[in-house]
């Protein structure tokens, strides 16, 4: 950390924004339409981060689009559903502001920054009791990014891509902006009156996930390049608290070898999953990120196994997944004896698997495993199997913020003048592991801690 230099800073801003990812835009526009002149900075050459890999999906309670369709949420049954899905942790303060402030932002993010969000209907995923995701129509998080940065284009917001922060500038233990480096010049400081730490997490650094999340340390990372974990070593050099670090969000589902997400719908959808004995090992409705945890424990080959309904079902719905069948990923198969001969697995017991899934899944007797909801019902041939595997998609603990998003010190109060959102703060998903996730805390992360960081930051800086 440094001071200003002698002939002060060579661009002087309101709100300087660290990350051009989901958070990042979210915070700048906030910023910018709350009055503030505002800069964004981001280390890599293009619009990267998260966002750019999730499907896109906001989970927000009591909007106008559920309320359309006559569904009836709000922010107290939101809030519920999230701390029965993460238990307790060190950001419980957060839980009630991001479920209240959800409506607000994804209203916003429609009417004043035009895009085109809508409910997903087709399917809740793991942790909502009703439909609450809302996405743009393509369902991917590259077209949710391309319209944030087209909105700060057209509100004249500069965003330099390949500028890396490399270290902030504190005088009087206030943050006052950035050191930049920038391609084919030297170095230039960035003085702003509020900075905004919106650079993703630390699943890409393996020094601090031994650290913080050693369970998950060893598995392939298929996050977003740049998660590299220096919000938290900033913080840690200003004296900030930092809170559920052990905690994260993982995917049991990338196919093999084609590196594509498997969609949990297929599993949600009566799909099921075997280690390489033709076995079910786990409930398979733990979710996408907690069944990780037994999915890491088994090792070997793993497959989804569902049916030719299911996948046409969930391609029609969910464009990624369409890519991954029209890539050969999920071939499917006249019985589970072909099926087995061509995945080299038992055929004996995975025809067993799959006579003892469907009799749960009607009704005939209780799973072993305590698997209570089966989509379509009982699988029909054809049958269709993907090689998977588990993988850490992005750490879910950070800097500890307060409902304003401001960075809070270990001692009590907060570092001055600092902010933070999205995967560099403490999120809502539990204290340690996966299995406290719920669908769309990440982006409820960086798109609600954007929002509210933005304005917040956007009021110290035009008082300061």
């Amino acid at each position: 950390m440094t001071s200003l230099p002698d002939g002060g800073a060579d661009l002087d801003v309101d709100v300087l924004v660290i990350g051009a990812g989901g958070c990042g835009f979210v915070a700048a526009l906030a910023a910018h339409e709350a009055g503030a002149e505002v800069a964004v900075v981001e280390k890599l050459p293009r619009l990267a981060g998260n966002t750019m890999l999730s499907s896109g999906s906001i989970p927000a309670a009591g909007t106008r689009f559920q309320k359309a369709v006559g569904i009836d949420d709000s922010p107290e049954l939101f809030a519920a559903d999230l701390r029965r899905t993460a238990g307790p942790h060190e950001a419980e303060a957060l839980v009630d502001r991001l479920a209240a402030t959800s409506a607000s932002m994804v209203e916003w993010l429609a009417d004043h920054l035009g895009l085109p969000i809508e409910l997903i209907g087709a399917y809740k995923h793991v942790g909502h009791s009703v439909n609450r995701l809302h996405a743009v129509p393509s369902r991917r998080g590259a077209d949710l990014m391309q319209g944030l940065w087209q909105a700060a284009e057209d509100r004249g917001i500069p965003v330099a891509f390949a500028s890396p922060a490399t270290e902030l500038i504190v005088e009087d233990g206030r943050v006052r902006g950035a050191r930049v480096a920038t391609q084919g010049s030297e170095a230039s400081v960035i003085g702003a009156r509020a900075v905004i730490l919106a650079c993703n997490g630390f699943g890409h650094d393996r020094e601090l996930l031994l650290r913080h999340a050693p369970d998950i340390a060893g598995a392939e990372y298929f996050g977003a390049l740049g998660s590299d974990g220096e919000a938290v070593r900033w913080g840690e050099a200003l004296g900030a608290r930092l809170a559920n670090m052990g905690a994260y969000q993982a995917h049991s589902a990338i196919a093999q070898p084609h590196g594509e997400l498997v969609t949990w719908t297929v599993v949600e959808k009566g799909g099921i999953i075997v280690d390489e004995t033709g076995r079910r090992f786990a409930d398979e409705t733990l979710g996408y990120s907690a069944f990780a945890a037994p999915a890491l424990a088994r090792g070997g080959r793993i497959f989804a196994i569902y049916d030719s309904r299911i996948r046409e079902a969930t391609a029609a719905g969910q464009p990624d997944f369409g890519v991954l069948v029209a890539h050969g990923g999920a071939p499917d198969y006249v019985d589970a004896a072909s099926l087995a001969a061509a995945c080299n697995l038992p055929a004996d017991a995975l025809a067993g698997t799959v006579t003892e899934a469907g009799r749960v899944a009607a009704g005939e007797m209780a799973d072993p495993l305590g698997r209570r909801q089966w989509g379509m019902g009982p699988l029909q041939g054809p049958l269709v199997a993907t090689r998977i595997a588990p993988a850490l998609f992005h750490t879910q603990g950070g800097l500890q913020v307060d409902d304003e998003a401001r960075v809070m010190r270990r001692d009590g109060g907060f570092v001055p003048g600092l902010y933070a959102g999205g995967g560099a703060a403490a999120g809502v998903s539990g204290r340690a592991g996966g299995a406290g996730y719920a669908s769309g805390n990440g982006l409820l992360a960086a798109m609600g801690l954007g929002f509210i960081a933005g304005r917040a930051a956007a009021r110290d800086g035009l008082a300061g």
